[in-house]
């Protein structure tokens, strides 16, 4: 194993998935942006870094909700663009990418129609210094395209992570074990 910079390594060196969180603005205009890192960290709860200087942020704070979907291989080039863009230069980004929205019946925020899994969230928290956000999710929606035996079927979803050593973007997908079941073979 090598070690760097004393064992430590930078936090660009970790990879994230490739979440979109989306809000509404004071006016009602949609606006989203990627998350790189964040996750599940409760039974029904969701946390995600986010600095305090974006406007979906800003809205997020205002609006005490958003959602959040994964950006998925279908999407790449939008997911990107809606990442690399700022809603405060380009207040219609989501339009140019191509997206569409419509408001979600549980949360004041839009859904993203295009993509295929939405989490409705309720904001709980937010403390600027470590950029911690944490949520409730209030209602999970997968499209059918996506859905197999009436689970979520990964591969179908598609989902794309950030690998930021070589600035890249993976898909997501292909079973290699199966959790709680192949580590027992050890005991």
């Amino acid at each position: 194993m090598t070690l760097r910079n004393g064992g430590l390594f930078h936090e660009k060196e970790f990879w994230g998935k490739n979440f979109f969180i989306a809000t509404y603005d004071e006016a009602g205009n949609p606006d989203a942006m990627n998350a790189t890192w964040g996750g599940i960290c409760d039974y029904k709860k969701i946390a995600v870094c986010l600095s305090p200087e974006h406007k979906t942020v800003k809205n997020i704070l205002a609006k005490k909700a958003f959602t959040v979907s994964m950006a998925d291989e279908k999407h790449v080039i939008e997911s990107n663009y809606v990442g690399m863009v700022s809603a405060n230069i380009v207040p219609d980004k989501l339009e140019r990418a191509g997206f569409h929205t419509i408001k979600s019946e549980n949360v004041d925020a839009p859904i993203i129609e295009e993509l295929p899994l939405i989490l409705e969230c309720k904001l709980e928290s937010y403390d600027e210094k470590t950029d911690i956000m944490i949520a409730e999710i209030i209602n999970v929606s997968a499209d059918e395209s996506i859905l197999m035996d009436g689970k979520i079927d990964p591969a179908k979803l598609s989902p794309i992570t950030l690998e930021p050593v070589n600035s890249a973007y993976l898909k997501l997908g292909e079973k290699v074990g199966n959790a709680f079941k192949d580590g027992t073979r050890l005991k």
